[in-house]
C-alpha cells in the first residue's frame, strides 16, 4: 500500500476511471471516478486511492480518518518493537596497567551482553605513535579477556592517532534485563 501521506482522497482523485473495492472488500470492477465517488458519499465514507501506480488506479471506499489512525498505530507499534543497536566506545592508552585493562574489559563484556556494538580504541600520544605494535598487543589482551562473547566486525586498524576495532555480540550471549519486582514481593531465597 502507498505511503498514507501521499494518498489522494475524494475530489483529489483526478483520473477518468478507477478500479473500485467497496467497503466490504469486494471488487466492483473499473468504474468512472465520479460514480465511485458518488457511491462512497452515499454510504458516508471516503474514496481513497490506495494503488496510484496501477492502471487504472485502485481506489477503496473506507473511513479515511480511521484508516489513517490505524496506519499510524501500526507504525508506532513497529517502532516500539524495534531493537536499537547502540555503539559504545571504550578508550584506552597503550601504556595501560593490568588492573585498568581488566576494568575496561569488564565494561566491554557488559556492553556486549546488553546487545550493543563496542568500539575499542587505543589513543596514541607523541612518541607512542612510533610503537603501534604495543597498541595491537593491548587489543589482543582485551580479546582474550572477553573470549567467546564477540564477533569481530572490523579488525584493529589505524585511523590517524587512534587504533580501533569494532566488536558485535554473539547472539546467544545477549542477556535480557530482568523485569523489576514490586516492592511488596520478597526477593527469592538462595541456598548456599
Amino acid at each position: 500500500m502507498a505511503d498514507n501521506k501521499n494518498l489522494r482522497t475524494n475530489e483529489q482523485i483526478r483520473v477518468r476511471e478507477v478500479r473500485l473495492i467497496d467497503d466490504a472488500g469486494e471488487q466492483k470492477g473499473v468504474l468512472p471516478t465520479a460514480e465511485a465517488l458518488r457511491m462512497a458519499k452515499d454510504i458516508g465514507l471516503d474514496l481513497v486511492e490506495i494503488a496510484p501506480q496501477s492502471n487504472p488506479p485502485v481506489c477503496k471506499i473506507l473511513d479515511y480518518g480511521k484508516f489513517k489512525f490505524e496506519q499510524e498505530k501500526k507504525l508506532k507499534d513497529n517502532r516500539k518493537h524495534q531493537k536499537i543497536v547502540k555503539i559504545k566506545e571504550v578508550r584506552m592508552q597503550p601504556k595501560i596497567d593490568d588492573h585498568d585493562l581488566d576494568f575496561k574489559s569488564k565494561h566491554v563484556r557488559g556492553f556486549l551482553q546488553e546487545g550493543n556494538k563496542v568500539k575499542v580504541t587505543i589513543r596514541f600520544r607523541g612518541r607512542e605513535l612510533a610503537h603501534t605494535e604495543i597498541g595491537e598487543e593491548v587489543l589482543r589482551s582485551v580479546l582474550t579477556k572477553i573470549e567467546g562473547l564477540y564477533v569481530m566486525e572490523s579488525p584493529p586498524r589505524m585511523e590517524g592517532r587512534f587504533m580501533s576495532m569494532m566488536l558485535i555480540p554473539k547472539a546467544p550471549v545477549i542477556k535480557k534485563p530482568e523485569p523489576a519486582r514490586p516492592a511488596s514481593e520478597p526477593a527469592p531465597e538462595t541456598t548456599a
